[in-house]
C-alpha cells in the first residue's frame, strides 16, 4: 500500500539523496525543514555540503513543477512541500510549542495523518523527536538506508572443524581447497574434530577456493610488534598483503588496531620500500567539550588532535632501538619523507598514489566521507581504516550507521579487500579491565 513519507531535516542532512530513496511512495517535506536546511548552506563541513545538495535537488525539481502541488519522481510516487499555518498548532498538545522548528513539522505530520487516505509515516534520526510524534500519535521511524547491524556486523573469521587428515594436509602442501560457504578474505581457523588443540590457521581465496596460509610475521616483529593473539595474527596477513588494498580493523580500545597498522605500514614503505611513504590521517572530533581555538602554525595547531599516532609511533621507534636495529626519531622519517601525518580535512580533490593510507577513528566519519576518502587511492594505494563503532563523538552518526561499519558490510565480500574484528585487548591488563567493565 501506498505509504507518505514526512521527512525531518535531520534526515537529509544525513543524506540529500533521500528525497529519492522511498520509490512508488509520496514525500513531504514541511517548509520549516527548508528553512532549516538554509542555515546550514554556507557551512564549510559535510552537514553545509548536504545541505547545499539537498537546495540544488529541491530546485532541479522546482523546474519541473510547483512543489506545493506536487513533483512526479518517476516511480510512481510524488515530492511535495507543505506551509507550516497557526492552524496547524490548534491539533498539537500545549506543550508543544509553535516556536520551536521541530514541533512545526509535527504539526504538519499530524495534518496529514488526519485528511490522508494512505498510511503517514514520519522519519527522522532524533530520538525524543520520534518521542514525541509516537505521543501525538504519529507512527515514527529512524532513518535506516544506511545502517549496519553492530550485533550483526561481519567480524571477517570463522572456524571450520576438519577430519585431521584435512589440518595435516594444510600444513603438508600449504593450502586445501574447500566446499564452504565463506567471503573472500575471510580468516580462518581449521580445527581438527577429533582434537581440538589441534588448529591451524589461514586465509581463504574465494577464486581458487582454497585455503591458504598467513603471512609470517619476521623473527624481529614489524618494528618490534609481534602478534600476541590469533586476532592480531591475521590483521597483520591483511595489512602486509599487497593484493588486499583496503583492509578495516574493528575492535574496542587497546586492541592494537592503530599500532599494528603503523608497523605494518612502515615495514611496506620505510623497509621495503613497496609504498613511496606512510600517510597517517584521523578526523577531528574533541572528546568532551572542545578547548576552542589553538594557538601557532598549522603544524602546531594540529599537534594535540595528531598526538595518538604520534604517541604510536614513538613506541615503535623506541621498541626499535631496544633492539638496537635502527636510531631514526620521528622527525628524520618525517624529513625523509617516508611518513606523513595530517588531518582528513583537505583530502577532497587529492589523489594519492602509491602509499600506504592509514585513516584511524574512522568511525567518527560518515559512509559518504568514506567512500569521499577512498576514492582518493591513486595506482598502487593501500588503505587502513580503524575505530571502535562503540566510542563516536561525531553528534550525526551512531554505531550502526557510521562509514567504519558500512565499510566493512559493502566490501566484505571483494576480492581486494580484508576485515578483522579484534576482540581481545593487548594495551594493559587495566585498559583490558576498563573496556570491559565501564
Amino acid at each position: 500500500m501506498k505509504k507518505v513519507f514526512v521527512l525531518d531535516t535531520n534526515v537529509l542532512l544525513h543524506d540529500p539523496q533521500a528525497l529519492l530513496r522511498f520509490k512508488d511512495n509520496d514525500v513531504v517535506i514541511p517548509i520549516t525543514v527548508v528553512e532549516e536546511i538554509d542555515t546550514f548552506k554556507k557551512d564549510l563541513s559535510e552537514t553545509g555540503r548536504n545541505a547545499r545538495e539537498v537546495s540544488r535537488l529541491l530546485d532541479s525539481f522546482r523546474a519541473k513543477a510547483h512543489l506545493i502541488d506536487g513533483v512526479d519522481l518517476g516511480e510512481g510516487g510524488f515530492l511535495r512541500v507543505l506551509i507550516y499555518t497557526e492552524q496547524l498548532m490548534k491539533r498539537m498538545p500545549p506543550e508543544l510549542r509553535a516556536d520551536r522548528g521541530d514541533n512545526r513539522i509535527l504539526a504538519v505530520a499530524l495534518q496529514l495523518k488526519e485528511e490522508s487516505q494512505c498510511p503517514v509515516v514520519f522519519v527522522t534520526k532524533d530520538t525524543n523527536l520520534r518521542i514525541k510524534a509516537d505521543a501525538v500519535g504519529i507512527d515514527a521511524q529512524d532513518y535506516e538506508s544506511d545502517k549496519v547491524s553492530i550485533e550483526e556486523l561481519y567480524s571477517g573469521m570463522a572456524e571450520i572443524v576438519l577430519p585431521r587428515e584435512q589440518v595435516d594436509r594444510f600444513y603438508g602442501q600449504g593450502y586445501i581447497e574447500i566446499d564452504e560457504e565463506l567471503y573472500d578474505n575471510q580468516c580462518l581457523t581449521l580445527i581438527d574434530e577429533g582434537n581440538a588443540s589441534h588448529t591451524a590457521v589461514g586465509r581463504y581465496e574465494a577464486a581458487l577456493g582454497r585455503v591458504v596460509p598467513l603471512i609470517k610475521t619476521p623473527k624481529e616483529g614489524l618494528w618490534g610488534i609481534t602478534p600476541r593473539n590469533r586476532e592480531q595474527q591475521f590483521a597483520i596477513d591483511l595489512l602486509l598483503n599487497d593484493d588486499i588494498q583496503l583492509v578495516t580493523l574493528v575492535g574496542k580500545a587497546g586492541t592494537g588496531k592503530t599500532l599494528l597498522a603503523i608497523a605494518a605500514g612502515l615495514t611496506k614503505s620505510a623497509d621495503e620500500g613497496g609504498y613511496s611513504r606512510l600517510l597517517v590521517s584521523r578526523p577531528i572530533f574533541p572528546l568532551g567539550r572542545d578547548l576552542g581555538f589553538l594557538p601557532g602554525d598549522v603544524e602546531e595547531k594540529l599537534a594535540p588532535w595528531m598526538q595518538p599516532i604520534f604517541d604510536n609511533v614513538e613506541l615503535l621507534l623506541g621498541m626499535v632501538d631496544e633492539h638496537g636495529k635502527r636510531k631514526r626519531g620521528y622527525k628524520e622519517l618525517v624529513e625523509m619523507g617516508l611518513l606523513e601525518i595530517e588531518p582528513l580535512t583537505y583530502i577532497r580533490g587529492r589523489s594519492i598514489p602509491k602509499q600506504y593510507m592509514i585513516v584511524d577513528e574512522a568511525q567518527n566519519l560518515t559512509p559518504h566521507e568514506i567512500k569521499t576518502i577512498i576514492t582518493r587511492a591513486g595506482e598502487g594505494t593501500k588503505i587502513v581504516l580503524t575505530g571502535d563503532p562503540y566510542q563516536i563523538d561525531n553528534p550525526y552518526i551512531d554505531s550502526s550507521s557510521n562509514g567504519l561499519t558500512y565499510a566493512v558490510e559493502k566490501f566484505k565480500n571483494q576480492s581486494i579487500a580484508g576485515h578483522v574484528t579484534l576482540m581481545r585487548g593487548e594495551r594493559s591488563p587495566l585498559a583490558e579491565l576498563a573496556a570491559n567493565l565501564l
